[in-house]
């Protein structure tokens, strides 16, 4: 007789692991994951956030793009505002580099061809209050990580996914937490955000990488808005980072239950 894997509800079991998350009055969150390997993927929460810098990662991938499609390399100084947007969040090479790639507009075309179905760049220069999902962010992650369907060459993505794992030491927190070795670790890349809205005095705190656990590779976007303070939106965006990993420690390598 065929055996039959049992079908894994792992959107059940992240919302059960995000019951045990501490979220502040007033604040929301809303994490996605996907394994690599297997496919698997869970999200929890849903609704339109503020990118805040996480958006960086999709600047450069416009960039990247539209100079693949115009067969020409990044020039000297396009390369060092990459760096510096990504390895130290650097807002004034963000702003150049947006400008580059045509503002908003720029960045909703390249998104039609990476996938982003709910992302919508900011209005003017004002790249940080693009909106997005973290299903969106798991989609432009999936570019940089993930040959199969990337629109990206494959030099593209290593360099993108090099910048991701060499961010400055005070910002290599966030998703980093879900990996093994934790923040002090090898074992991530990421890019983190962080905005205090003028309008109410409140943090947007967003985390989005690629981390390694249990030996295997998971993407992990972590969007959230509301918290009181910085430190506030951190440790929740670290706290449902570890509750996104851990539905796969509750699988096996098959996807079927342990």
């Amino acid at each position: 007789m065929e055996t039959v894997e049992p079908v894994v509800d792992r959107d059940a079991l992240l919302a059960g692991a995000m019951a045990s998350v501490t979220v502040p009055d007033g604040a929301e969150v809303s994490v996605a994951v996907l394994d690599t390997g297997t496919g698997g993927a869970a999200a929890y929460g849903t609704g339109l956030f503020d990118t805040a810098s996480i958006v960086k990662v999709d600047v450069l991938a416009a960039l990247l793009l539209q100079a693949e499609d115009a067969g020409r390399s990044l020039t000297a100084a396009e390369r060092a505002y990459a760096a510096a947007m990504i390895g130290q969040s650097d807002n004034d090479a963000t702003s150049a580099l947006w400008r580059t790639i045509g503002e908003a507009g720029g960045l909703d075309s390249a998104n039609e061809r990476l996938g982003l179905t709910e992302t919508s760049g900011g209005e003017g220069p004002l790249w940080g209050l693009t909106r997005t999902t973290a299903a969106d962010q798991i989609a432009l992650l999936r570019q940089v990580f993930v040959a199969d369907g990337s629109a990206l060459g494959a030099s593209a993505r290593a360099w993108v996914r090099e910048l991701m794992e060499s961010v400055v030491d005070g910002q290599r927190w966030g998703v980093s937490a879900a990996a093994d070795g934790g923040a002090d670790g090898s074992a991530w890349a990421l890019k983190n955000g962080w905005l205090r809205r003028g309008t109410t005095g409140l943090w947007v705190v967003n985390s989005i990488g690629r981390v390694s656990a249990d030996g295997r590779e998971r993407l992990v976007a972590v969007v959230s808005r509301g918290s009181a303070t910085r430190e506030e939106g951190i440790a929740l965006t670290e706290a449902a980072a570890r509750a996104a990993v851990s539905v796969f420690a509750r699988t096996d390598g098959s996807g079927a239950a342990q």
